[in-house]
C-alpha cells in the first residue's frame, strides 16, 4: 500500500529514541523527509544520521516557546516543504498524587502539556490542506495509570486540545490526530517496570492483561502513527487511537 508519503516533510519530536524514533524510522522508510528533535544536540544529530540524508536533527525543549517557529523553519530550510507535525515528549516523572511537587507539575505542564499546544498552533497557522498535526499521548486518555499521576492529569486534557483544534482546523482540510500507546517495549516503559521490587514479574503481570499477551514493539506502533500521519489516512481526524494490544477493553 502506498502511503503517499514521498517527499512529505514532517518535524517528530523527542525522536532521538523510543516512540518518537520508532514513527522517524518508519515515515523515512516510506519516503518521508523528517526533522527529528530532541534536548540534547548530540543526540538530535546522531539520531539524524541514522536515519540518513532525509533527516536532519535540531536539539530543542519542547517548553521552550521559541521552538515551533525553529522546527517549522528547519523543515522549509532544509527540504522545502513543512507537511505535518507529531508532537512527542518524554513521559513526565512518575509518582502518587501526594508525592509530586507544585515544581514537578509546572516543569511537566509546560512541556507535557503547553509545549505541545504551542507547537500544534504554530503548525496550524503553516499549514495547507492536507496539513496533520499529530500527538502521542497515551492509554491513560481513557483510564489513569497507577503511579503515573502526572500523565492521568496532563493528556486527556490534550486530547481534549486536539478534538476541539480539529473542528476548527477541519475546514481548512488539517487534519489532527492522536496516538494512544500503552505497554510498547521501550526504555520509558522498562524504566517504569524497573521501579517495582520484581521488575520481571511485574512485566508479566502487565502482559496477562493484554489481550495478546505481549508487549508491543517500537516498530508496530511507528507504523500506526505513519499511517495516520499520511495522506492514506485523508479522512481521519480528531480520533485517539489506541496501539496497545487490546488492553483497553472498553469500545
Amino acid at each position: 500500500m502506498d502511503l503517499g508519503l514521498k517527499d512529505r516533510v514532517y518535524v517528530v519530536t523527542g525522536a532521538t529514541r523510543g516512540l518518537g524514533n520508532a514513527v522517524a524510522r518508519e515515515l523515512v522508510a516510506d519516503g518521508a523527509k523528517v526533522v527529528v528533535t530532541g534536548r540534547d544536540e548530540e543526540r538530535a544529530a546522531a539520531a539524524a544520521k541514522a536515519l540518513g540524508p532525509d533527516a536532519v536533527g535540531v536539539a530543542v525543549d519542547n517548553a521552550d516557546p521559541e521552538a515551533p517557529a525553529r522546527l517549522i523553519a528547519a523543515a522549509r530550510n532544509a527540504f522545502g516543504r513543512f507537511d505535518g507535525v507529531l508532537v512527542s515528549v518524554g513521559g513526565p516523572p512518575p509518582g502518587f498524587a501526594a508525592d509530586i511537587t507544585d515544581e514537578q507539575w509546572r516543569t511537566s505542564f509546560e512541556s507535557v502539556f503547553l509545549g505541545a499546544v504551542r507547537l500544534a498552533r504554530a503548525a496550524a497557522a503553516e499549514l495547507e490542506a492536507g496539513g496533520v498535526i499529530g500527538f502521542v499521548l497515551s492509554g491513560s486518555v481513557h483510564e489513569p495509570i497507577p503511579a503515573l499521576t502526572v500523565s492521568n492529569g496532563l493528556r486527556p486534557g490534550l486530547a481534549g486540545f486536539a478534538k476541539s483544534l480539529s473542528d476548527e482546523l477541519g475546514p481548512r482540510g488539517i487534519r489532527v490526530v492522536g496516538v494512544l500507546p500503552a505497554r510498547i517495549d521501550t526504555d520509558r516503559v522498562r524504566e517504569l517496570d524497573g521501579l517495582s521490587a520484581d521488575p520481571e514479574a511485574t512485566r508479566a503481570a502487565n502482559e496477562s492483561r493484554i489481550p495478546l499477551r505481549r508487549y508491543g514493539a517500537p516498530e508496530e506502533f511507528g507504523r500506526v502513527a505513519a499511517f495516520l500521519l499520511s495522506p492514506a489516512a485523508s479522512y481521519l481526524t480528531g480520533i485517539m487511537v489506541p496501539v496497545d494490544g487490546g488492553m483497553r477493553h472498553g469500545f
